[in-house]
């Protein structure tokens, strides 16, 4: 193995998923027959919540493994040649549906999204994902293509750059932020941005968090597409599940899990009608039932997990009528 693969072994036992416990009594309904059943990551990340599916799988049930990072994808790799029922694919929430159709993986009873970013990529200054870690300025979660978060910031419009911050980081300084990237450029580094923003936001009383911690959520929102993404990946999801089969998405911060909030109640709830039209309470239908959410950690796993703070787990089930 070379020396800059990354290990699946020290990937177990270094990375801690979140939520474990509940998305696998919530993924998998109780006394469901797993027999040749199908199950998809979507984020594999560093396997946590794929190795314990796994546990809980039989022989003949499968599990396909997707990440749209090349190091999550080396370490699902080494996985697949330890167990025969894992599938690897490097692919984005956006190409779901073809990933899919490509591994004649169709009637799923069970798809997992874990949004964000992964406790190995935040700590790998290199990514430059974190204000922690001085890095070049990526963000990219495909390292491997796409504009980088420097090269974004040093030729965006002042504007543009405004308009990211308050949409995707809902930060209320956006345009001293602003103006301040655009003077400080070019930015190359995660400590030159943070810097350059801890200068320009003003700091009363104690400081809480980082004061750039929204800038950097909102620069690797935009350049990751995170939230077309997100749509396009949780319609492709339900329509792939077979009937009464899961979709559990565990998000990281208030912006994501509305997005999930609101598309899982289109699904669960039935149109508003004008009151006065006729119909019965069995004529309003919905494609799907809420079965857990909004869950978050408990108390015991923030003290072993703190970046589990921010999480929170929503599951659906498909209807049997539904299509």
């Amino acid at each position: 193995m070379a020396a800059d693969t990354p290990d699946v072994a020290a990937a177990a036992s270094d990375h801690i998923p979140v939520l474990l416990d509940e998305v696998l009594k919530t993924l998998i309904p109780p006394e469901a027959d797993l027999h040749g059943a199908k199950f998809v990551d979507a984020t594999f990340g560093r396997g946590g919540h794929s190795r314990a599916l796994l546990a809980r799988l039989p022989g003949d049930a499968r599990l396909l493994v997707i990440d749209r990072d090349p190091d999550a994808i080396a370490v699902a790799q080494q996985l697949a040649q330890k167990d025969l029922r894992v599938s690897v694919c490097h692919a984005r929430f956006s190409e779901l549906a073809a990933t899919l159709a490509q591994q004649d993986f169709a009637g799923v009873q069970g798809i997992l999204l874990d949004l964000g970013v992964s406790s190995p990529q935040l700590d790998e200054g290199a990514r430059g994902f974190s204000f922690r870690h001085d890095g070049p300025l990526d963000m990219r979660m495909d390292s491997s293509s796409g504009e980088t978060a420097a090269q974004w910031l040093n030729h965006a419009e002042e504007r543009e750059i405004v308009e990211v911050l308050r949409n995707y980081g809902e930060e209320r300084f956006a345009g001293r932020i602003a103006r301040a990237i655009v003077r400080a450029r070019p930015l190359t580094t995660t400590q030159a941005l943070a810097d350059t923003v801890a200068q320009a936001v003003p700091q009363r009383g104690p400081v809480k968090k980082h004061p750039a911690t929204q800038t950097f959520q909102a620069v690797r929102v935009h350049v990751n597409q995170e939230f077309s993404e997100l749509e396009v990946g949780l319609a492709a999801a339900f329509e792939l599940l077979a009937e009464g089969g899961r979709l559990a998405v565990i998000s990281f911060h208030s912006l994501e899990d509305r997005v999930v909030k609101h598309t899982f109640r289109s699904w669960t709830r039935p149109p508003a009608m004008p009151r006065r039209v006729p119909l019965r309470h069995t004529q309003m239908t919905t494609a799907a039932t809420d079965i857990a959410g909004p869950i978050r950690a408990g108390a015991l796993e923030l003290k072993h997990n703190p970046r589990a703070r921010s999480a929170t787990l929503r599951v659906i089930e498909k209807k049997a009528q539904h299509g």
